[in-house]
């Protein structure tokens, strides 16, 4: 089963344009874009279980420079 999260990111002042195009590099991120409002960067992030998403978001992402504070979304299935 795919893992599927969207994260929301607050970047340092003037950082956003730099944070997007690091993103977009990783591996495991569908896609990212600019938004405006509390947060300035979401990105839509999977990975083949959990732990694999977890290790994307806390071992690559967590450590792009520019990034302050992110907030993680996983997406659960309703049926």
């Amino acid at each position: 089963m795919v893992a599927k999260a969207f994260v929301l990111v607050t970047t340092s002042v003037g950082q956003a344009k730099k944070v997007l195009n690091e993103l977009k590099k990783l591996d495991g991120v569908k896609s990212v874009d600019a938004v405006m409002g509390p947060y300035d960067i979401i990105a839509e992030v999977e990975g083949d279980s959990v732990d694999s998403l977890g290790k994307l978001i806390t071992g690559h992402l967590h450590k792009v420079e520019g990034i302050e504070r992110t907030l993680t979304c996983q997406t659960i299935r309703v049926t």
